[in-house]
């Protein structure tokens, strides 16, 4: 008897230890372009897409642009994938990735656009 509540006790501690790692990688904190490049682990940065910095490179197929933070600093991106396609609309851009060699390599690109949430007018309406 003793056996059985031994063993449903281990199997729950693995499967906490387990969620408990999950959960902790699963947390990205956002940061500034200077403390991501010297961290070094996987974080995501918020900032303005700089203007005629985007392209697509047909070679790698990587989706290239710079960003703009809020202290003023610009940092190239490399994104693993397509331009999204409200990219040229957007006001911010959060990057989701590592800095390593001289680039920030994004997994993931969350691409925020403030006309998505402006309330729409109509003729006749009050202000």
């Amino acid at each position: 008897m003793k056996g059985k509540y031994i063993l449903g006790i281990s199997i729950i501690l693995v499967f906490l230890v387990f969620a408990g790692l999950n959960f902790r990688q699963s947390i990205t904190p956002y940061v500034s372009v200077s403390v991501a490049k010297s961290k070094g682990t996987l974080v995501q940065i918020k900032g303005k897409r700089v203007d005629g910095s985007d392209h697509f490179d047909m070679n790698s197929k990587t989706f290239n642009f710079e960003i703009l933070d809020e202290d003023g600093e610009t940092l190239p991106v490399i994104y693993h994938g397509v331009k999204p396609s409200n990219f040229d609309e957007a006001s911010h851009v959060v990057a989701k990735g590592r800095y390593s060699n001289g680039v920030f390599e994004a997994n993931e690109l969350l691409v925020k656009c403030p006309s998505k949430y402006e309330a729409e007018t109509f003729e006749g309406a009050k202000s």
